[in-house]
């Protein structure tokens, strides 16, 4: 066993020592040791209850022989870091995370992983630690939080944020902006619609990382949440004693099958970065090329908040994941012989099927004929750009308006609210990306504040979305301002155009004219040049390539 390197040998005496001190004696230290990563904390509503899911975990563990040692990962809340410092920090925590779960998972010597995560930046985290470990891991979420109820609908967390631009435009009372912020997030679990937590514990299920339902059983369905999270500790034993690791799971097919159900259910944005991202820790290349050719032919077959007003907790009665795997499989687009943690993709969805035709449409009768995301091209990003077209309304999915820039998301907000922002505008926030930002920043903020004021304008950046954030809002820009990119040089008044259908963005300026103003262009100071961000800046990539930490 992996472990034996901290508990065999004479040499291992001390270390022996060490685990008596904590409860673990000679029959403990005699099964394998299994790392149960729980990412509980009290600031995040999707971690709030995990250490209950942690403690099922371990029961189903020792249950199937093992002995379970829990440690920690960090998280950060997305909403509550949104529109200021704090959302730097964001991306930024996935490395922090798959940093220290390496580090303590070698330190240990723990022969399988149990991962539990939830929110966005965790999940991924997670997910690229259990890559780069290869060691037997399963994850199991949290779950998603169940859907508010406001005036006979069910809203989320993005009404609380476009309240703020309907209270700007004089559409609500500040009594319905505080009765919306009380109703919207009724307890525990990620927030209630295909935000990018509830993405990615979607495509943990798709990626063969994640038990069924995974992604879709309701946090507040404490039993059968608690039945997953014990499954898992069974599951990882199995997957030891066969010796199956991440790399034998996350394949090239995997990934197709995640981006296939990333496109079908039209995910975040920042799926991109972060199947990227992980994909880069199991060694395999994927183009942003990639996405966009699985785009073009995958139906767009559940339309879920943002994009619609259906929530996770539909998407689970509807059949779940599995269900729209199997659907999507009529078209040939999924991978059915890619190995999944409990046995192959066909095995796992033999039994599934539609359960809410009003929530998962069939193959034949798609909300729409392509993905929900695009890959745009052009000479306004060189490398590529990223738009969640699902989330877009028709009228807008070409538009030509004229550029109005700001170098950080905080002036565009202010901007906004103060009405400076007219229709035919497109919004352009630079300096936000993973070094100009740093961290690459959510603009959530500003999408919110555009819908709730019912303003017909876009708005491209550098940094990134929300998975909340609905629109024409195009993000990942590269290359990126800091980078000297092409976005770096717009001024306003110059005319964008957007084309999504024929993944077109365009600044209508001549290539000699740009040539001009790039030799003029000079690169800014840093924002943060002390802590973490400043060396993060230093190291990481371009969105194009995961926005990944590397040595080179």
């Amino acid at each position: 066993m992996r472990s034996d390197v901290v508990k065999k040998g004479a040499t291992r005496c001390a270390h022996r020592s060490l685990f008596n001190a904590m409860g673990f004696g000679p029959e403990d230290l005699q099964k394998p040791l299994i790392g149960i990563c729980n990412s509980f904390n009290e600031v995040i509503p999707g971690h709030i209850h995990l250490r209950e899911i942690t403690e099922a975990a371990k029961l189903g563990v020792a249950a199937a022989g093992g002995t379970p040692m829990e440690f920690p990962a960090i998280g950060v809340c997305d909403g509550i870091a949104m529109g200021h410092t704090g959302m730097k920090f964001s991306l930024a925590s996935r490395e922090l995370i798959a940093d220290s779960i390496e580090a303590v998972a070698t330190a240990t010597g723990f022969d399988a992983l149990v991962l539990i995560p939830n929110c966005d930046k965790v999940v991924p985290g997670m997910l690229m630690a259990a890559a780069r470990l290869n060691i037997p891991c399963v994850v199991v979420s949290g779950g998603p939080m169940l859907p508010g109820r406001y005036q006979g609908h069910d809203i989320s967390v993005s009404q609380s944020f476009e309240a703020a631009g309907e209270f700007a435009a004089g559409k609500i009372t500040e009594a319905d902006m505080t009765s919306i912020e009380a109703a919207a997030c009724p307890g525990c679990g990620s927030c209630a619609g295909l935000f990018t937590a509830n993405t990615m514990n979607c495509l943990t299920e798709a990626l063969g990382m994640g038990l069924p339902g995974n992604g879709t059983i309701p946090a507040a369905y404490t039993g059968a949440r608690r039945q997953l999270a014990k499954r898992a500790g069974h599951v990882v034993m199995e997957l030891l004693k066969k010796d199956i690791k991440p790399r034998d799971i996350l394949t090239e097919k995997a990934f197709e099958n995640a981006i296939t159900v990333d496109m079908g259910i039209g995910g975040s944005t920042n799926t991109v970065l972060h199947l990227t991202a992980i994909a880069h820790e199991a060694g395999i290349e994927l183009p942003a090329a990639r996405f966009d050719e699985i785009s073009r032919k995958t139906p767009y077959i559940a339309k879920l908040s943002p994009a619609g007003t259906h929530h996770m907790i539909d998407l689970n009665e509807a059949g779940g994941i599995n269900a729209i795997m199997k659907e999507l499989s009529k078209k040939g687009v999924i991978h059915t012989d890619a190995m999944t943690v409990v046995g192959t993709v066909a095995e796992k969805i033999a039994n599934a099927k539609i359960l809410r035709p009003d929530v998962i449409k069939t193959v034949e009768e798609p909300y729409r004929k392509e993905g929900g995301l695009a890959i745009l091209s052009g000479n306004l990003c060189p490398e590529n750009a990223v738009v969640k077209a699902s989330a877009v309304a028709e009228d807008m999915l070409v538009y030509t308006g004229k550029a109005k820039c700001f170098s950080s998301e905080e002036s565009a907000v202010n901007a906004i609210m103060d009405g400076k922002i007219v229709e035919g505008d497109v919004v352009v926030i630079r300096y936000e990306g993973p070094k100009g930002g740093p961290g690459m920043q959510e603009m959530l903020n500003p999408t919110a504040v555009i819908s709730g004021r019912g303003l017909k304008v876009a708005l491209i950046t550098d940094g990134r979305f929300s998975g909340a954030s609905r629109g024409a809002c195009i993000g990942h820009i590269s290359p990126e301002a800091m980078a000297g990119g092409p976005i770096a040089f717009i001024e306003d008044g110059d005319l964008i155009d957007i084309d999504i259908p024929n993944r077109k963005l365009e600044l209508r300026v001549s290539d000699e004219e740009l040539a001009k103003r790039k030799a003029a262009w000079v690169k800014p100071e840093p924002k943060i040049k002390t802590g973490y961000l400043s060396r993060y800046a230093k190291l990481t990539t371009s969105a194009s390539r995961g926005a990944v930490v590397t040595a080179d």
